[in-house]
C-alpha cells in the first residue's frame, strides 16, 4: 500500500465515521433502536472478520486480558458514539468525542507511566478550555455536558483514548486480531442494553427490504473501513494521521447541515476550534514519541 493509498484509506475512514450516524438514525426511525442496530451491524462485521481472519485467533493467547480490555473499551467507544449521535447534536457530540487527546495524556501517565512533555500539558489545558467555551451556557450552571447524549459522547472519547493507550502495549499483536477484538467488543457491549432496554426482535421484524439492506450494508462497510484504516495507520505517521482524521469533522458538519439542518453557534465553533487545535498538537506528540521509539 503506497502512502497515497494509505492516506485515501484514512480519509475514507473519516468520511464513513462522519456519516455513520445517519444510517443508524434511519434504522432507529424504522423501528430498530441504537443498541440493537449496533449489535447487529457489528455482528455482521465480526462474522466477516472471523471468516477471513480466523487463522490469526491463536495470537489471542499472547495477551488475552489486554485484548479483552481493549475489546470492551473499544466496544463502549463505538456503542456510546452511536447512541450519542442518535440522541444529540451531531457536531457537539463529535467535538466532545474529540477530547480524546486529553484523556490520552492522563491515561498514558497512569497506565504506561509515560512522563508528560510540556506540550502535553498545553494540550490538556487547550482541550479543557475548548470544552468549557463550547459547553458554557448562561444560567445553566458549570460548563459540563448537559443530557445523556453529551455524556455519552464524552465517555466515547475517553474509551477511545483507553483503547489507544492499551493498544501501545499490544503492538506485537496482529492488527487483524485487534480489529476482531473491536467488533467483538461492540457486540458484547451492545447485547445487554439491546436485550434489557429495547426489543431487538420486534425492531428487526419491523424493517422493510430497503432498511434490511441498509443494516447489512452498514455492517459490511464497518468491516471494510476498519481493515482499511488499520492498514493505513501502519503506513502513515501519527501526526499526518491526526490531520487526516480531523476531516471527519468537516464531513460531519456538512452532513449535519444538509441532512438534518443542524448548525453550530459561533461560541460552539470557537470551543470546537480549540479542541481541534489540541488534537493537532496531540498528533505532534505522537510523532515525537514514534521517532523516539
Amino acid at each position: 500500500m503506497s502512502d497515497i493509498v494509505a492516506a485515501v484509506a484514512l480519509i475514507t475512514g473519516a468520511l464513513v465515521w462522519g456519516l455513520i450516524w445517519y444510517p443508524y438514525r434511519a434504522l432507529s426511525q424504522a423501528g430498530l433502536e441504537g443498541a440493537s442496530a449496533s449489535f447487529l451491524t457489528y455482528a455482521i462485521a465480526l462474522a466477516l472478520g472471523l471468516a477471513l481472519f480466523h487463522r490469526h485467533l491463536h495470537s489471542f493467547r499472547r495477551a488475552p486480558w489486554l485484548l479483552s480490555v481493549i475489546a470492551l473499551s473499544a466496544g463502549w467507544c463505538n456503542l456510546a458514539y452511536v447512541l450519542a449521535m442518535l440522541r444529540g447534536e451531531v457536531m457537539l457530540v463529535l467535538l466532545l468525542f474529540y477530547l480524546a487527546p486529553l484523556w490520552t495524556v492522563v491515561l498514558a501517565r497512569l497506565i504506561l507511566r509515560e512522563r508528560a512533555q510540556p506540550l502535553a500539558y498545553a494540550v490538556v489545558a487547550l482541550a479543557l478550555a475548548g470544552a468549557m467555551v463550547m459547553l458554557w451556557k448562561p444560567g445553566m450552571g458549570p460548563p459540563v455536558p448537559h443530557g445523556a447524549a453529551e455524556w455519552l459522547g464524552l465517555s466515547a472519547g475517553a474509551a477511545f483514548a483507553l483503547a489507544n493507550v492499551l493498544s501501545r502495549r499490544a503492538r506485537a499483536v496482529d492488527v487483524r486480531l485487534r480489529s476482531l477484538a473491536v467488533w467483538a467488543g461492540v457486540t458484547v457491549a451492545a447485547a445487554p442494553i439491546a436485550l434489557l432496554a429495547e426489543e431487538p426482535l420486534t425492531g428487526l421484524a419491523s424493517l422493510d427490504l430497503s432498511h434490511s439492506a441498509l443494516l447489512a450494508l452498514t455492517g459490511a462497510v464497518i468491516f471494510a473501513v476498519n481493515v482499511a484504516v488499520q492498514e493505513g495507520l501502519a503506513r502513515v505517521s501519527a501526526n499526518r494521521a491526526i490531520v487526516l482524521f480531523l476531516t471527519e469533522l468537516v464531513f460531519a458538519a456538512l452532513a449535519a447541515y444538509f441532512l438534518v439542518a443542524e448548525s453550530m453557534t459561533p461560541q460552539q465553533w470557537l470551543g470546537g476550534a480549540m479542541i481541534i487545535a489540541a488534537s493537532l498538537f496531540s498528533g505532534r506528540l505522537e510523532a515525537r514519541r514514534s521517532t523516539a521509539g
